[in-house]
């Protein structure tokens, strides 16, 4: 029974850091309308933030939600724009993120990093989890995984319907892309910047706590013509932020770095690691939902 207790208790959690509610799950879906911009709108709901970009050939459409809601946002992009969606770019490879992908039509082109490509395919357990969530890929002969792929960057379009995607290396997953729309100056950050919080670090899907932090700096110091970065599962945010979460994640790798060489055991770091006080507005798990990003960044450390 407390076995069964606490993967609930997990799974709540889970769902919570994805931005998945239970309502969300088993009543309306509802797409959320925030425009940013003529042709830039952020779509909230069901999972992690969408962005639809308007451009002259079509929508490019960043993430596409948890299983069941591509046609609610097919529906919403409709209601904005006759343009169809073109061109769907993952973020990284979470169900909250590319389930959606299967409700498109085939003609549209699917871009990833590559590492994501491959972890579509593998469809592994999120770590901390114990879920991967709906393997909609299997379920569907392998449609919805992407057909197009990069190393380090690709760029889609040009002049004022350019998109930039750049791969800085591992943190949330091993696979995490930034999208930029620089006429704009904005940027999707997806689950690299979820929020100002704990993120997840899924190490079995290529994700590094130790890495993480440096990852976000090169994407600051390389991404300077930015003002607006969209979350993954929060509201917009700044250059300055993301260098304050780049601070936040390098404190705590260092925390936990200090409390292994202490003698401190994963259980006592979870149980008694609190966010210093500067980082503002941050949030954390309760100590059962911290573990699990204690022991990833822990069994990385010498």
């Amino acid at each position: 029974m407390r076995r069964g207790i606490v993967l609930g208790g997990l799974l709540i959690v889970g769902l919570l850091s994805f931005g998945i509610t239970a309502n969300q799950q088993q009543d309306e879906m509802v797409v959320e309308v925030e425009q940013l911009a003529d042709n830039l709108f952020v779509l909230r709901g069901g999972g992690g933030n969408s962005a639809a970009f308007v451009t002259s050939d079509g929508v490019v459409l960043v993430d596409t939600k948890v299983p069941g809601w591509g046609q609610p946002l097919i529906d919403k992009i409709a209601e904005l724009t006759p343009n169809p969606v073109t061109t769907i770019i993952n973020t990284h490879t979470h169900f909250d993120h590319v389930s959606g992908n299967v409700e498109f039509p085939a003609t549209v082109d699917i871009v990833a990093h590559e590492n994501t490509q491959r972890l579509m395919r593998e469809w592994n357990e999120i770590t901390g989890f114990g879920i991967a969530g709906e393997d909609v890929f299997g379920a569907n002969n392998g449609m919805g995984i992407a057909t197009r792929t990069f190393s380090d960057r690709m760029t889609l379009g040009n002049g004022v319907d350019q998109v930039d995607l750049y791969y800085f290396g591992r943190g949330h997953t091993g696979g995490d892309v930034w999208v930029v729309f620089p006429s704009l100056r904005v940027m999707h950050a997806g689950d690299m910047f979820p929020d100002k919080q704990v993120p997840v670090l899924d190490a079995n899907n290529g994700g590094s706590g130790v890495d993480f932090s440096e990852t976000l700096m090169k994407s600051y110091a390389t991404l300077t013509d930015i003002d607006t970065i969209i979350t993954g599962h929060s509201t917009q945010m700044t250059r300055d932020d993301l260098r304050e979460f780049a601070g936040f994640m390098r404190d705590f790798v260092a925390a936990i770095r200090e409390a292994k060489e202490s003698g401190q055991s994963v259980d006592d770091i979870a149980n008694t690691w609190d966010i210093p006080s500067r980082y503002t507005g941050y949030t954390k798990p309760n100590a059962e939902g911290l573990t699990p990003w204690v022991q990833v960044i822990y069994d990385e450390l010498p």
